[in-house]
């Protein structure tokens, strides 16, 4: 399958692109954060169907976009466009699940999560909400 376009990306493309821009956003994906993204898209309903092998097109879009000074705006712009409003807590949903699948998180990493909350405008009652259940599910023994 050809990789996606700037113009073609699918709400599950966006979902894929907001877990990547957030397993990069310290500049370190570390394998824990690689496995949760691949354990969502096996698993999620909301990636039934999904081709995974657009994963990675969607990767290099946001490869591309994290090179340029104003790439993230850009790339939240790309995210908005694909992804309906009612899939906007089930992004930061996600990215939560990123962010703390390795057990911990960098200031970098929270300060991703806020900018992803205020791009899609996700009610902050909702997010400290989806914080608290990422938190706890990825609580290490």
């Amino acid at each position: 399958m050809p990789e996606p376009a700037l113009s073609d990306l699918t709400a599950q493309d966006a979902l894929i692109a907001v877990m990547i821009a957030c397993s990069m956003a310290d500049e370190d994906m570390r394998a824990a954060e690689l496995v949760a993204i691949q354990r969502m898209v096996n698993h999620m309903p909301v990636f039934a169907g999904y081709d995974a092998g657009r994963i990675r097109g969607v990767s290099q879009i946001v490869f591309q976009h994290f090179e340029h000074e104003d790439g993230l705006d850009s790339l939240f712009g790309l995210i908005r466009a694909a992804l309906p409003e009612r899939l906007h807590e089930t992004a930061y949903a996600l990215a939560c699940d990123v962010i703390t699948a390795d057990g911990r998180h960098s200031e970098v990493e929270l300060h991703m999560l806020e900018e992803l909350r205020e791009q899609l405008a996700v009610d902050r009652l909702h997010t400290a909400a989806i914080e608290w259940a990422a938190r706890v599910r990825h609580l290490q023994p």
